[in-house]
């Protein structure tokens, strides 16, 4: 207990109505690639990826956050994040609202998901479209290849990239389908920016430390 207590690092909470009942599901820590979860309000429990825990179960870890499918649905946990709730009826509306808290330096990083596979964004503003490297287009299973040849300006200058569209990008409980993205040959770091072919689909606002991004409908 000592142990797990000193992983408590936050509280990410999901909640999905199931009929007439509802299920709760906890990221409270990590311990290694191992996701600590509550589900309905019992004790901390380590599932590593491709491991289930009462109906819960772990696809990835990354960072603070763990890739979790729940009754064939995948949904990204992360430790700080505030409850959302998604019906399980299988009616359920899609997210229409994401807040990001600035972290060090004034970024806004966020947990998320891009073909369903858990990815770290950090927000451009400046960036026309999602960016990523070829490692994590790979990842993502991206067929970067057939896409359409482009030239990016770096800080080293042009190097060769291609357009691509990605099928679907995830923040929060916000998914969006078909977004454009470029892949470039050189690492663009531990993350992915998140461009404005996202973040136009939403109304933005910044209040003091926080980003509020509403979609547009």
């Amino acid at each position: 207990m000592r142990l797990i207590r000193a992983l408590l690092l936050g509280l990410a909470v999901l909640a999905l109505a199931a009929g007439a009942s509802a299920q709760s599901v906890s990221l409270q820590g990590m311990l290694g690639n191992r996701a600590l979860l509550v589900v309905d309000g019992g004790q901390p429990h380590g599932v590593a990826p491709g491991d289930s825990w009462q109906g819960v179960k772990v696809l990835s870890t990354s960072g603070d956050s763990a890739l979790v499918d729940i009754k064939g649905k995948q949904h990204t946990l992360r430790i700080g994040d505030s409850q959302v709730s998604i019906g399980g009826t299988g009616s359920a509306p899609r997210g229409s609202k994401i807040v990001l808290s600035a972290g060090s330096g004034g970024h806004f990083l966020t947990a998320g998901t891009i073909n369903g596979r858990a990815v770290q964004f950090m927000v451009d503003t400046g960036a026309s479209l999602i960016g990523m490297g070829v490692s994590e287009a790979e990842r993502f299973g991206v067929d970067y290849k057939n896409g359409q040849p482009v030239r990016m300006q770096t800080a080293n200058g042009l190097v060769p990239g291609w357009r691509v569209k990605l099928a679907s990008v995830r923040v929060g409980d916000v998914e969006i389908y078909d977004v454009d993205a470029v892949v470039g040959t050189q690492s663009m770091g531990p993350y992915v920016l998140l461009g404005n072919s996202f973040l136009s689909r939403f109304q933005m606002r910044r209040d003091n430390e926080q980003m509020v991004l509403e979609r547009r409908f």
